[in-house]
């Protein structure tokens, strides 16, 4: 390291990097993390009250109702009648837990025949509808 003026007698600068502040700031954050590390790691000895296992219920069935561009009706890919699925949705609401209905349709399928289904599902009592939909790409 020299110690000369920051310009020569000529006016040129010196283009020695000075290393000083770059070991005061490393050695000011091997303090701080020597520091902080055994706080990170401190534990406290508890303890805690154990809770008792209770039975999980029986989670529902999931049915899949898709509708065809043409208004074809599927239960679970196999191809349903209007009177067919109207029963199959009377059975479901019957059932307790209720299944979970998923309503899936074709991208050219008109909202009437989605809305249809929509409404048989509420006249037979179900609860809750998910709609299954794909990620924009």
């Amino acid at each position: 390291m020299s110690f000369h003026a920051p310009f020569d007698d000529q006016g040129e600068v010196i283009s020695e990097i000075n290393m000083t502040p770059l070991v005061d700031v490393m050695l000011v954050l091997l303090i701080i993390f020597m520091l902080t590390v055994p706080v990170l790691t401190h534990s406290i000895k508890l303890d805690v009250p154990s809770a008792s296992a209770v039975a999980e219920q029986a989670k529902p069935d999931t049915v899949i109702i898709s509708v065809a561009a043409d208004g074809g009706l599927f239960w679970n890919e196999v191809s349903v009648s209007e009177s067919e699925l109207r029963q199959r949705l009377a059975g479901s609401a019957a059932r307790k837990p209720q299944p979970v209905l998923r309503l899936r349709g074709d991208r050219k399928t008109e909202y009437d025949h989605i809305i249809q289904v929509m409404a048989m599902m509420q006249g037979a009592g179900i609860e809750k509808l998910g709609f299954v939909t794909e990620p924009l790409r």
